[in-house]
């Protein structure tokens, strides 16, 4: 399964002389070739220059998949002149690169020293469909002078350090003239695999293909027998390849059937991928931490470490999970973690593990004996260090379990009676499958569930030398393949992908079958759909990898135990008039490219013109993850004789003609739906937001008009998600005001920092940047000044943008402090504590976690607040805010302000909840979310977390 991307001139060339193999992997990356010049080809492998500690590089066969920002000092010292990085150095790098950053050892090795300056596993948070995968949010809970990057734009930076190594060793070849195979998972999800296509695109690679690891994986194996395959396998047989690596846990079953009747050879067929599962020896390495943290208090007693001796444990549980579990370990093992600061000694940290607690963490916890019926829990992962979605069941052995019950069968004809239903084979790849106690127990699970009575029977394991290189002499093997050289694995898709069509009850129609291939286009015309042309639509995407046996067109119930959620696909055409929208007969047609990804399209019946649907990756942000199962729809539907009339009200107010004053049309519209605004659902005010939206240009009548306009749009858009599609519209408002007022009144100014704060939610990091620059420069300014009327809204839109880094919350919330101080503020003050409470909460109601303010400032805040003692009735929610507990260490307050908190709390003789908030921890009720929120939410929409 590969796809190509190449122009046309470039086709027409001969093929080049080197087939490349990347694995870019979580932990590792490595890179394999094949000079296509010599008769008798061979898989080489290439040692990759890069710095290994300061001033010294190595070549490696391997790259560690590490980000590293120098500190000043070891900038300073790794590079002493304008030319060092020419004369000995990285040579394809500038001096100004090789001054600010690097990647591989050094950035590994580095980094457990100032984990805050180090990104890893970005391969992992390339599939998280919980974060906006292209936003730079790098390293997660990094040090403040750190410069974010995207997990594409880090991939980018591993691809690229190969790129410039490979040219340095062969300029006549460069990289991106070579044909290049890149690993991924083989269930990554389509918006995963485009993104890596994408970051090979900025790495500068242009002709990429890409190929699924287990399959690589076997490849390499073939490559390695080249001489004896023949004889190690037979017809019949069904292979289990086992991919465990630094960040996921990959299931793939490739069954070998004859190659024809009258024929002795055999052909490889791939019949299953398992579900994505982020489990490997990242979620190994937190649970050694976890053993060595508890052992700490237990021992001593001094409470959990800090946040930064806590990284520097988990990369110390490393070595210790690599120690404990070789052949020849010893009965303990110390785990040691370096002082922070002046500490020295005294601030160290030893703990002694034993090996039956290693193996009871790793090898029970992990690997535990379970039975076949045995199925993995679906409950949240105690593992959330890293804001990274871990499998909710750590046990490997449960998750193989549940693969091999669904899918053993897979392949099997009713009429083959000779084909295995169980695995006779078995592939190991992956480092964590490099320690031979895991090896076996997987073995032994094998054996135990598959053994019949009275027969002696395990299944054979497939030699692989060099787990580390393997997946990326596969994928170069693979190249070779694809030009008519070696032995090919057919595969088919695997996976069937879903269009959900209605909510109640929730159904779905067959796009894609799981009997797919390469190149296969499908048309969906048996259930036509509609297309408001003019307006948004939106369909929620599913896959499944158990439902293989649905046709295209099928309309099926979802059953979330079958099916899982991909991100929506959408589209939006420039809307008229309302009396210029029409409604068309649709039908959906697909198409699979040779990765397995897809693309779809609208297409109308009669005439046959196409709309590109792209997936709208937006809406898997943390505050939009419900556009699946449409929480915010579900809150209720109008009537369309009652929307008609909202929408006459509307066009009487704004419209040409209009002769409604614009201070009536709420109370009109609450007569209309005979309800408060308050409780009208998201769906009903969506659609006034559109009726708004198609009158914008009455606000330009008065100032009046404006200010209403703006205050009743930013109402019915609020948050700016939760409903299908408000990415969109919000992107309208932008387009539409920013900068556009019509009037310079100060109620116009006012109402637009309102309807900005309102929908802040749906805007991008870029956008709220925008609107933060000309406030945080009149913040800073000793001449500009606030208006009085005017720094209410001013403060509580500025404190809604949770998008903006951390050094400006920072500074924002230390200004509302010191504004808070003074006499002449007396009546800002509510406005300044509801700023401060956003600022810096523990929980952002939207926004991402790695743009929380850090704990020691929310602490310097709590402390302040408290010696300050306002009579302000505001101060305990902005209290609870800055120190709700969450479970997560990097954000939780610690111990002695939490007390002081409480006991402040109960002095003020705050809300049992809001103690239990400080304690426990919890979910803020309605009445706390709209106090936070600053509004009331919409019906069915609750804030983010």
């Amino acid at each position: 399964m590969s796809e190509k991307h190449e122009s046309s001139a470039d086709a027409a060339q001969s093929p080049p002389r080197y087939v490349v193999g990347i694995d870019l992997g979580t932990t590792n990356c490595a890179m394999c070739y094949v000079d296509t010049s010599q008769p008798e080809w061979q898989v080489a492998t290439f040692r990759i220059p890069q710095w290994v500690d300061l001033g010294q590089i190595e070549k490696r066969e391997t790259l560690p998949s590490f980000h590293y920002e120098l500190t000043p000092s070891e900038a300073g010292g790794q590079n002493t002149g304008q030319s060092t990085a020419q004369e000995g150095g990285l040579g394809w790098q500038s001096d100004t690169d090789a001054r600010s950053s690097c990647v591989g050892v050094l950035a590994r090795d580095a980094g457990a020293r100032h984990p805050g300056r180090r990104i890893n596993s970005a391969k992992s948070w390339l599939s998280h469909d919980g974060v906006d995968r292209t936003a730079d949010f790098l390293p997660w809970h990094g040090d403040a002078d750190v410069p974010r990057m995207s997990p594409v734009a880090a991939s980018a930076k591993y691809l690229d350090h190969l790129r410039g190594a490979w040219d340095d060793a062969f300029p006549d070849h460069p990289l991106n003239e070579q044909d290049v195979v890149i690993t991924l998972p083989a269930s990554f999800d389509e918006v995963a695999r485009e993104l890596t296509i994408k970051a090979a695109k900025q790495a500068g690679l242009k002709r990429v293909y890409l190929i699924e690891e287990p399959q690589a994986a076997f490849y390499a194996w073939i490559n390695g027998h080249r001489k004896d395959w023949t004889d190690l396998v037979r017809p019949g047989q069904l292979i289990l390849v086992c991919d465990i690596g630094g960040g996921t846990t990959d299931l793939t079953l490739i069954r070998v059937r004859p190659a024809g009747a009258d024929n002795d050879q055999v052909q490889f067929h791939r019949v299953a991928v398992g579900r994505h599962l982020i489990l490997g020896g990242d979620n190994m390495d937190l649970a050694v931490a976890k053993l060595a943290e508890a052992k700490l208090n237990a021992d001593s007693g001094t409470g959990p470490p800090s946040a930064s001796q806590w990284d520097r444990m988990v990369q110390a549980a490393r070595s210790v999970k690599e120690s404990m579990l070789d052949p020849g370990r010893g009965d303990t093992f110390t785990l040691h973690v370096a002082a922070e600061g002046a500490k020295l000694l005294s601030g160290a940290i030893q703990v002694e593990l034993t090996a039956d607690e290693i193996d009871a963490t790793l090898l029970d916890g992990f690997f535990p004996r379970v039975k076949l019926s045995d199925r993995p829990s679906r409950q949240q992962s105690g593992f959330q260090e890293f804001g990274l979605p871990y499998a909710a069941d750590p046990a490997v052995t449960r998750h193989l379990a549940e693969f091999l019950s669904e899918h053993r069968r897979s392949g099997i004809d009713q009429q083959d009676t000779e084909s295995a239903d169980r695995p006779d084979l078995v592939l190991f790849n992956g480092g964590v499958l490099a320690a031979p106690a895991i090896r076996q127990r997987i073995v032994d699970s094998l054996r135990d569930w598959f053994e019949k009575p009275g027969e002696t029977w395990q299944p054979q394991v497939l030699a692989s030398p060099r787990l580390d290189l393997a997946v990326a002499r596969g994928a170069a093997y693979y190249a070779m393949v694809r030009r008519g050289q070696g032995v090919r694995i057919a595969a088919n898709l695997g996976r069937s992908y879903y269009m959900q069509v209605q909510h109640d009850p929730p159904a779905a129609l067959c796009l894609i079958p799981g009997d797919a291939e390469a190149g296969q286009k499908f048309r969906a015309d048996d259930h036509p759909l509609h297309l408001q042309v003019g307006a948004p639509v939106q369909f929620p995407l599913w896959v499944s990898s158990t439902r293989l046996a649905d046709r295209v067109g099928q309309l099926v119930s979802i059953d979330p135990n079958e099916m899982s959620a991909l991100p929506p696909i959408c589209t939006a055409l420039v809307r008229g008039r309302r009396r210029e929208e029409t409604e068309l007969n649709v039908c959906i047609e697909s198409e699979l490219s040779e990765i397995g990804t897809v693309g779809m399209y609208c297409v109308d019946a009669e005439h046959g013109k196409r709309w590109k649907l792209e997936f709208d990756i937006r809406s898997t942000l943390e505050t939009d993850r419900d556009a699946h199962t449409g929480s915010g729809e579900m809150g209720g539907v109008v009537d369309s004789d009652t929307v008609e009339a909202c929408a006459d009200a509307i066009q009487s107010t704004f419209g040409d003609d209009a002769d409604v004053k614009p201070n009536q049309i709420v109370k009109r519209l609450e007569s209309i739906t005979e309800s408060g605004r308050n409780d009208w659902p998201p769906t009903l005010i969506r659609e006034l937001w559109q009726f708004m939206a198609d009158h914008e240009t009455g606000r330009r009548k008065t100032p009046a008009h404006e200010a209403r306009w703006l205050n009743l749009a930013g109402f019915c858009l609020r948050p700016g998600y939760g409903v299908a599609v408000d990415d969109w519209r919000v992107q309208q408002m932008w387009r539409l005001l920013h900068g556009r007022l019509a009037f310079p009144a100060s109620q116009s100014r006012t109402e637009s920092m309102i309807m900005w704060r309102r929908i802040a939610g749906g805007l991008t990091a870029g956008q709220q940047q925008q609107l933060a620059a000309p406030m945080l420069a009149t913040l800073r300014s000793k001449s500009r000044r606030i208006e009085p009327h005017e720094a209410n809204e001013f403060w509580r839109l500025v404190a809604s943008l949770e998008r903006l880094d951390v050094r400006q919350k920072i500074e924002l919330g230390d200004i509302a402090l010191k504004e808070f101080g003074r006499k002449k503020n007396v009546r800002l003050r509510p406005a300044l504590l509801w700023a401060l409470g956003r600022l810096g909460g523990r929980q952002p109601a939207y926004g991402p976690l790695n743009t929380t303010v850090p704990v020691d400032k929310a602490q310097s805040w709590i402390e302040s607040l408290i010696a300050i003692a306002p009579p302000e009735s505001d101060v305990p929610l902005t209290i609870v805010q800055l120190g709700r507990k969450t479970g997560d260490r990097y954000r939780d307050i610690n111990e002695s302000t939490r007390q002081r908190a409480v006991d402040y709390l109960r002095s003020r003789q705050a809300d049992d909840h809001f103690i239990s908030l400080i304690r426990e921890g919890g979910t803020l009720d309605r009445d706390e979310q709209t106090a936070v929120f600053g509004d009331s939410l919409p019906l069915g929409i609750r804030l983010g977390r």
